[in-house]
């Protein structure tokens, strides 16, 4: 397996040397800071793939340092936190990050998230590929969105969109007309079932038509379909 180096960032070292020992048992490598600054350097300093990421931490704490990241890069952030209200995970993933995992959590099941997360970044990932000769484009009313070098213009305008939010796009564009559920939608891009109800998916789909200035446009490209899910027309 190529050196994947994952980031913890958490003020609580008992949860971050817990996170280490599972992460480093499944052939990671891990880098630990205990405040949002010393992350950010890490950041700066070396190659960094994941980012595990507390939320609740003394001065800049997770939702500010998720912000300062994704000024810069995509590289996935899984969220942690002792607070599941909704509201709280929609602050969570809304600043950027690709997932939310609650505190107290299983371990397991957090690797688990770690793996789905790196597979989609590893695999989509334009700056971890190598070139490519075949291109692979859907063309939507403006949108264009080639699933090769995961690039996405907008009327010709690039957009950049985190992993998730392009799985996402790419999910809906490459079948047009087709509505899918917001259950559905998590089904097939986190590839894990749905225990529970959650806006995970809604807060994905908001930001994605932030990216696309989809209130600026009269035919918009993603269509809510009330009380059903979601879809993109031809």
């Amino acid at each position: 397996m190529p050196e994947i180096n994952i980031l913890v960032v958490d003020d609580e070292n008992e949860i971050a040397d817990l996170v280490e020992i599972y992460l480093v048992s499944d052939g990671y490598n891990v880098k630990k800071a205990s405040s949002a600054e010393d992350g950010l350097k890490i950041l700066e300093d070396e190659e960094i793939h994941l980012v595990l990421l507390d939320i609740m931490m003394p001065g800049m704490d997770g939702i500010q340092m998720c912000r300062k990241i994704r000024e810069t890069s995509n590289v996935p952030i899984i969220m942690l936190s002792a607070k599941s209200a909704d509201l709280d995970k929609i602050m969570g993933l809304g600043p950027g990050a690709d997932d939310y995992v609650t505190k107290p959590f299983n371990p397991l099941e957090l690797t688990a998230r770690v793996k789905s997360q790196l597979r989609r970044y590893t695999q989509l990932n334009p700056n971890n590929q190598a070139a490519v000769t075949d291109i692979n484009e859907i063309h939507i009313r403006g949108l264009t969105v080639n699933k090769d070098n995961h690039k996405v213009t907008i009327d010709g305008e690039e957009i950049r969109l985190t992993p998730i939010e392009f799985d996402i796009l790419y999910l809906l564009s490459s079948n047009p007309g087709k509505v899918f559920s917001t259950d559905e939608i998590f089904e097939k891009v986190w590839n894990e079932k749905v225990y529970e109800a959650n806006n995970t998916v809604m807060v994905h789909i908001r930001r994605l038509r932030g990216k696309m200035k989809e209130d600026q446009r009269q035919d918009k490209i993603i269509s809510t379909v009330w009380g059903v899910g979601y879809k993109i027309e031809k």
